[in-house]
Parts: structure tokens; sequence; C-alpha cells
């Protein structure tokens, strides 16, 4: 899977995350100078989500996963995932990398963040902003 943001070349960390509630927690390993999506599609600019997409294998569920329901709208393809106590969505498996996760980096524990580079992408215009994510 292409990394459109998470893992570049530099050593990873354990970042620790979590719901509002705490119910849901998880760890996700990717650098401490984080490469982010801001997403303007109808989801994501309603909650100010910051993606970062990660391989399946950076992520893991450390509690809660009785906690969580499951939204899908549209192609139904992404999973989006909250807590069914408190309504934050942490993490989801977005229609983009259904084989990865997209971790809301406004869910981390800030102390391994070192810096945050957030980049526009046009979720509104779905296909053609795929295409181009794939030609970076």
């Amino acid at each position: 899977m292409e990394r459109a943001a998470g893992l570049s070349g530099a050593a990873p960390v354990r970042h620790a995350g979590s719901c509002h509630c705490g119910r849901v927690t998880f760890e996700v390993r990717a650098p401490a100078d984080l490469e982010l999506l801001d997403c303007n599609c109808s989801m994501c600019s309603r909650s100010a989500y910051l993606h970062l997409i990660v391989d399946a294998g950076d992520f893991s569920l450390l509690t809660g996963a009785g906690d969580l329901a499951e939204y899908r709208f549209g192609t139904g393809i992404a999973k989006h995932r909250f807590c069914r106590h408190c309504g934050v969505k942490s993490f989801y498996i977005p229609r983009s990398h259904p084989d990865g996760v997209s971790v809301n980096a406004r869910c981390l524990d800030p102390s391994t963040v070192k810096s945050m580079n957030i980049r526009p992408y046009d979720g509104r215009n779905w296909e053609s902003a795929r295409s181009d994510l794939d030609a970076r």
C-alpha cells in the first residue's frame, strides 16, 4: 500500500491515542514528525479530522473494540468507527486505503508528536484527488 501520510523515511515511534472518554485506546507506529491530510469532504470537514494514514500492521487497538459503532455512507467502502459513548472517531478504515487505517492525529497524545505537516486533500472531488494522491 502506498502511504499517503504517516510513515516516511524517519524512524517510527509509538504514539498512544484514544477517544474522548478513554474507552477506546490504541497505539500507532509513525514518525514523530507527522505527515497529515486535511480532507474537505462532507464527513471530515464537519469533524475537523486530520488523517494519519498507516498500514494496518502499524495500528493496534488496545481497548474498546466492543465500544465502537460503525457508520458507512456513499459507496460503503470506508468503515467510519466511533466510540458509542462519547462519539469521537479516533480512527477508521478509509476508502482510499482499505487495507490501512486512518488515525485522527487530534486524538494522539501530543507528548510523542514533534511536528505536524498538514496538507489539504480535496475529498469533495474524491476520484480526482485519489488519483493525485497516487501520483505522489
